[in-house]
């Protein structure tokens, strides 16, 4: 599948595991759910699948378990590590996704024109799309907005930035000069709405896995510019987005897909499941969401 414009909804899906292993059933099953709720994309593999914690064999099973269950829909893969070979890899051992998600090199701390050469680097190795990740929460590292467009304006196959900075007046200068066909995607759900009305292409979320129709409509009707709509349904889904960053991601994530019977409660070192009083709030937004 060849990508030209990425946006919409995309989810950053939940890798389940049982018994120490992946969870083939379970991810079957919620990668089906997605598909059926009207998702436009699917993102594995990344920070929400506990990645770091997935063998070779595991991010294969993975892959390929999505993509066979997908029904077309593009599936975006996480492959960023903090080395250029690592990354490389990385996308050799998924090199029939369709697009290629790449975090900024965590725990290095590269200045400006460090980053510029890694992307340049990594986005000279494929023809397949990429998309910088920008979580500087994560990697102590941001991109700033000049190394964002100087990438989007020199290397044709980096399409997309998933902003997760939550630097509103960074993002709002990418979207005000990026070249035509790049696209800006909210990293955070919280941020989706207003990056949206500033003219965002939308989201890779956390919530959708958890509520994947309701996203969908919400993204959609923002794109629509159906902003009376799109403001409603995020105030509905408001207290999703925060629930699920109480504990670190994915801790109340998972709760909430155990509650829903989608997937056990498990989790790899160094991340341990949700505490109770974690697990008790999921309930109750949970409840909250789909009583109205």
């Amino acid at each position: 599948m060849v990508i030209s414009v990425l946006k919409g909804c995309g989810t950053a899906l939940f890798t389940p595991f049982k018994d120490g292993k992946v969870d083939v059933d379970a991810l079957v099953k919620t990668t089906e759910r997605q598909v059926a709720a009207g998702i436009d994309f699917l993102v594995p593999l990344g920070t929400t699948g506990e990645t770091p914690t997935l063998s070779d064999e595991e991010k294969l099973l993975v892959y390929n378990t999505v993509r066979a269950h997908a029904a077309g829909k593009p599936v975006v893969v996480g492959v960023g590590t903090n080395s250029v070979n690592g990354t490389l890899a990385n996308m050799e051992l998924l090199k029939e996704a369709d697009a290629f998600l790449v975090v900024v090199p965590f725990y290095n701390k590269p200045p400006q024109r460090g980053i510029y050469a890694y992307f340049k680097e990594i986005a000279s190795h494929t023809h397949k799309p990429v998309i910088l990740y920008n979580v500087p929460g994560r990697t102590g590292a941001n991109c700033d907005a000049e190394t964002t467009l100087a990438l989007a304006r020199d290397i044709p196959n980096i399409v997309a930035v998933k902003e997760a900075s939550g630097k509103m007046e960074q993002i709002r200068t990418i979207l005000a000069r990026r070249p035509e066909g790049f696209a800006v995607l909210s990293g955070n759900d919280d941020d989706t709405l207003t990056m949206m009305q500033d003219g965002a292409d939308g989201v890779i979320s956390v919530a959708s896995n958890v509520c994947p129709a309701e996203m969908s409509a919400f993204v959609q009707a923002a794109a629509k510019e159906e902003w009376e709509k799109a403001e409603e349904l995020e105030a509905r889904l408001h207290p999703l987005f925060e629930a699920l960053f109480v504990e670190p991601n994915p801790i109340p994530g998972k709760a909430a897909m155990a509650q829903l019977g989608l997937m056990e409660n498990s989790l790899r070192l160094p991340l341990v499941p949700a505490l109770l009083e974690t697990e008790e709030l999921m309930k109750n937004v949970m409840d909250a969401l789909w009583k109205k």
